[in-house]
């Protein structure tokens, strides 16, 4: 089995030149593959429930391993008995590795009434209602590239808005929205309204240092 933790997904799909989800599951299933290959197993057919195009990914499955047979169908768990086993096997584990949890940020007596972690699920949506932390929002047990999560922090007066200069596009735009920007913080004609973070822990801008 080929699990994805949440921060790993974050990273791969946060990225400059982002990994998907569906790129991330299709290689963690010939991976799986070439495993069972490489320990000696022959495998003559494969059942996969698809993610994706199921021709696309088919095809993609095929390129790869010329000798093996692919159904590769959408609710495939719902139609043949190795795809639903194969279900049942993720959920159990998946819910066996949330019990078992260990946080690695120290985020103070956070609850563990996470649910099952789809949107739909009141328990889920209770728990993400509050920001853990003020300027990081959650921890790493959540993939910060789920909407929800997009959503919540667009939403919320507490998390801190950054903007990288790396983020602008070289292009016409973004040259023009870096020049505004620093001429704004030079003339200072403009006051920003700041974020509850910084004014919350009365933290100003330094314009100079003392020795």
């Amino acid at each position: 089995m080929r699990s994805l933790l949440p921060s790993e997904i974050s990273r791969n799909m946060l990225r400059p030149n982002p990994y998907n989800l569906n790129q991330m599951s299709h290689d963690s299933t010939m991976l799986m593959i070439r495993k069972l290959l490489d320990a000696g197993l022959k495998v003559k057919k494969a059942y996969i429930d698809t993610v994706g195009n199921p021709y696309t990914y088919r095809r993609k499955l095929e390129g790869q391993f010329p000798g093996i047979e692919f159904v590769v169908e959408s609710k495939a768990d719902a139609k043949y008995a190795s795809c639903s086993a194969a279900s049942v096997v993720a959920k159990v584990s998946r819910d066996k590795f949330m019990t078992g949890w260990k946080f690695t940020e120290e985020l103070g007596g956070l609850s563990r009434e996470f649910g099952s972690g789809y949107p739909s699920d009141p328990k889920c949506k209770a728990w993400l209602e509050n920001l853990q932390d003020p300027l990081f929002g959650y921890g790493d047990i959540v993939r910060f590239s789920w909407a929800p999560i997009k959503n919540k922090f667009e939403e919320s007066e507490e998390a801190v808005n950054v903007l990288f200069q790396a983020d602008l596009d070289d292009d016409e735009d973004g040259l023009i929205q870096q020049q505004k920007g620093m001429s704004s913080f030079l003339s200072g004609s403009k006051k920003r309204k700041r974020a509850r973070y910084f004014e919350q822990r009365t933290l100003n801008v330094v314009t100079s240092l003392s020795g």
